[in-house]
């Protein structure tokens, strides 16, 4: 078996590959120690775990044939590991976790489907940061450890226990896992020296693809279906044929970065993930070398294990290959732009990838969709980004439509896929390329030598919300979209020609919000970021003339930038729009029905009322903190639009009715009112159907259409009027700056290029620290239970009181004031006398 030195680049061999790499599991290296590695100087145990004899708690095994399923741990549980496991055993080169319980049916898939509630941080740091252990041990070796080029970076041995079980036991990819202690910012790292392993080998391997995933505090579930789905694609690349890059070693030429936004943010369930497939080990980082803190713990190791989201391990017999993972975990919470500036500026420079994917976690990449997104770079050398199909997580047997919520956005998400993205991919500028499943062209984002360019234009953002440079509103709120700022800067690069492409056939499972409060506050920073970046775009669409385009790609451009002006124009007064259309609709079935025209009158007034509520909530309160509020004013917008409905449907079938009877059927098509109401719906409905039908995707029409025009007044109504009640809020959330020392430091010594550092190094606490992460993963995640900040929730009271008060005080008198107007004029003499009586006694009195 070749080691991690040999050069990864061979022709890749022509001839058809009918699996997936085999690898030589006989191959292990008998005088391999892999503890060698760490410094062989004087080392000095903790005194108090030096009288410690402890036996790492083991963890069995399935037994049958199965491919081991996590299942909840007993606590008495002290069995140990099977050795009698038959080399017939197709599972034998897993993870060797779990075995020889009965209990493995008590877990079973149903109990996905639980849900679980967040808790606020100050409650949620309980389930997040380290790996719980099950009992005190000997952890931590003191070792005197040599600096590269003044940097902590080691090389740390992965758990005997899963090296053993690997399919490739040789090469320090697969036996060491390497940290780097990062005490620089992003756009210092190339300068202060620092480096990833793939720049290591000699050859330098060559990196095609850089997949960056970004995750803030998903569970292991969230996690593991967007790992799984990355490492089930690179399984697909090594699979191809006659290749140019991708073929049997196809896994060399891919890069997995992982940015964790924030150490006390991150899951201690996703951790033990990570640390089943060897991608982490606990107790290695230090939040100080040498006195300088550090910003980023970076963890390096070529992963062959994979963890689906029920908990299976998944290894070579189910396809698996290698893939060189980049665990980063960052000190604080930055947001999402900190970590794609990372990637982009830090170990952009360094791996120099063709091609950049960018995934969110809880997105799960569907088969073969990499692929299919890095074609269109390779067939097509203009292409400087591009998107694939989003698609919403509907659960099994399409449960998930059951929610209208979810039901809404997956229509609209279909219908943007089948009628924006496509057309907009023609013309070549695609508005937004969403950040939960797009790539881009590195060499596209490239800046030029001064320093100019779309990743400096995208970076702007994270200062700006930051707090470190004052800015004016309308930048601010633009920033809220970023990604919108990039397609178009990279669109309109000076003397560049860069197109941007919608892949139909790349699709991506995505998890969308599921209750009020997450769907508002999510579409508020879209509403107004999109908003004011179209207006951006518009106002320098001069940008396109400093461009490379062709004069038909200039022109082209041109009319697209027409279509987002009328498309922005019509945005801005739909508020309008909708209320004029829901008075002619329900006037004209008062004018044809007369018994109607008193309900059709109640019907505007109570729709002008929860307009004026949702002024009141948008002004005064949280989504969060007053949802029955908005859930009411859901409810009545959607019972309004379904009158809207059956007032077109009547005047339909009356229209119809009417011209049969006078003209036989043949003044239909000349009668006005049938006309208008027939061309309406046909430019509407009948646009989206056909749209569908040509995309052999028309589904979603049948399962979620009613939700979404049920749900289309609060779209427009409520999401419209919060997101810009709320424009003066531009936050991301409150940057992460309180440094906490729970991990060590590596102090200097009396030798200049050396530091002192505890950290694991004995094969037993190794393995101890190993089960711990698989018991983690094999217990059921305790239901979490709603805890509000009683703060936060006095706050939130005293807002709905408030506007509860002034709703009832601005209907109460408007209430009198429509009563009294449209009484007859003695009525009107009469109410003056008394009032103008009763404010006399009034003023006597006081």
């Amino acid at each position: 078996m070749s080691g991690v030195l040999d050069n990864p680049y061979q022709d890749v061999d022509a001839e058809p590959l009918q699996d997936l790499p085999s690898y030589d599991e006989s191959t292990t290296s008998p005088q391999y120690n892999p503890y060698d590695a760490l410094d062989a100087g004087p080392s000095t145990h903790l005194q108090d775990a030096q009288a410690m004899e402890l036996q790492p708690v083991r963890v069995p095994w399935i037994e049958g044939g199965a491919s081991p399923y996590l299942v909840p741990y007993e606590t008495h549980s002290k069995d140990a590991i099977s050795s009698a496991h038959s080399e017939d055993d197709p599972n034998q080169a897993l993870l060797g976790l779990l075995n020889e319980y009965s209990s493995a049916e008590s877990h079973t898939e149903h109990e996905e489907a639980e849900s679980y509630v967040s808790l606020p941080d100050d409650v949620m740091r309980v389930h997040y940061g380290r790996i719980p252990q099950r009992q005190p041990r000997r952890m931590q070796t003191v070792r005197r450890v040599r600096l590269q080029e003044g940097h902590l970076v080691v090389e740390c041995p992965i758990a005997p226990k899963l090296l053993e079980r690997l399919p490739i036991q040789e090469g320090r990819e697969f036996t060491h896992m390497r940290y780097t202690a990062v005490t620089c910012d992003a756009d210092d790292f190339v300068r202060e020296g620092f480096t990833l392993r793939p720049a290591l080998y000699d050859p330098p391997r060559k990196t095609e693809l850089c997949i960056v995933l970004t995750m803030y505090n998903e569970d292991e579930k969230l996690f593991t279906r967007t790992m799984h789905g990355v490492m089930q694609n690179i399984a697909y690349l090594c699979k191809l044929k006659n290749s140019r890059v991708w073929g049997r070693d196809g896994w060399k030429h891919i890069t997995v970065c992982i940015v964790a936004d924030g150490r006390h943010k991150v899951s201690s369930r996703t951790l033990s993930v990570l640390a089943t497939m060897g991608v982490y080990q606990e107790g290695v980082a230090k939040n100080s070398v040498r006195g300088q803190p550090v910003e980023m713990h970076l963890y390096e190791y070529t992963a062959q294990i994979s963890v689906d989201r029920t908990m299976r391990f998944r290894s070579k017999e189910r396809g698996i290959v290698p893939v060189q993972i980049v665990l980063c975990i960052k000190e604080h919470n930055r947001k999402k732009i900190n970590s794609h500036r990372w990637c982009f500026n830090a170990f952009g420079p360094i791996l120099q990838p063709n091609v950049y994917v960018l995934l969110d976690v809880g997105t799960r990449p569907c088969a073969k969709s990499i692929y299919r997104l890095w074609n269109a770079f390779e067939r097509d050398p203009h292409v400087g980004g591009a998107c694939g199909e989003i698609v919403a997580l509907k659960g099994k047997m399409w449960h998930g439509l059951l929610n209208p919520l979810v039901a809404a956005q997956n229509f609209e998400y279909k219908m943007s896929n089948v009628l924006d993205k496509p057309m907009e991919s023609a013309f070549g500028y695609i508005a937004v390329l969403p950040g939960a499943f797009s790539a881009y062209r590195y060499e596209a984002l490239k800046n030029d030598e001064m320093g100019n360019g779309p990743l400096c234009s995208y970076f702007k953002g994270e200062t700006l919300h930051g707090g470190s440079e004052n800015t004016d509103i309308f930048t601010s709120n633009m920033y809220l979209a970023e990604d919108r700022i990039l397609c178009w800067e990279l669109v309109t690069k000076r003397d560049n020609a860069w197109l941007l492409r919608f892949v139909k056939r790349a699709r991506a499972e995505t998890d969308v919000p599921n209750t009020i409060a997450e769907f508002i506050a999510q579409r508020r920073r879209w509403l107004n970021g999109s908003f004011f970046a179209a207006i951006h775009s518009i106002i320098k669409f001069g940008y396109i003339y400093r461009s490379g385009h062709s004069v038909m790609r200039k022109a082209a451009l041109h009319f697209e930038m027409l279509y987002q002006f009328i498309q922005l124009f019509f945005s801005w007064f739909a508020l309008a729009n909708y209320f004029i259309a829901f008075c002619i609709l329900t006037n004209a079935l008062a004018d044809s029905h007369h018994w109607a025209h008193i309900p059709m009158v109640i019907c505007q007034y109570i729709y002008v009322i929860f307009l004026l509520f949702c002024y009141l909530l948008s002004m005064g309160n949280r989504p969060a903190g007053n949802r029955f509020g908005y859930l009411v004013s859901m409810v009545v917008f959607a019972l309004l639009m379904l009158i809207m409905m059956v007032s077109v449907g009547y005047l339909m079938y009356s229209s119809v009715t009417h011209a049969m009877q006078d003209h036989h059927g043949l003044g239909l098509m000349v009668d006005p009112q049938f006309v208008r109401v027939f061309i309406a719906v046909l430019s509407t409905y009948g646009v989206w159907l056909l749209a569908g039908l040509l995309f052999l995707d028309p589904w979603h029409m049948v399962t979620s259409i009613l939700q979404y025009m049920l749900l289309t007044p609060s779209m427009i109504n409520i999401i419209n009027i919060y997101a810009f009640c709320n424009t003066h809020d531009v936050s991301w959330g409150t940057k992460g700056s309180i440094t906490v020392n729970d991990l060590g430091n590596a102090p200097s010594t009396a030798q200049a290029d050396a530091v002192d550092v505890e950290m694991p190094s004995q094969p037993q606490d190794m393995d101890a620290a190993y089960d711990d992460a698989c018991h983690v993963l094999a217990t059921r995640p305790p239901k979490v239970v709603e805890v509000r900040d009683p703060e936060v929730y006095q706050k939130d009271y005293y807002a709905m009181v408030r506007t509860n008060v002034v709703l009832v005080f601005t209907l109460s008198n408007g209430a009198l004031v429509v009563a009294i107007v449209n009484l007859s004029r003695s009525v009107h003499s009469v109410y003056m006398a008394i009032a103008y009586l009763c404010s006399s006694l009034v003023r006597k009195q006081t």
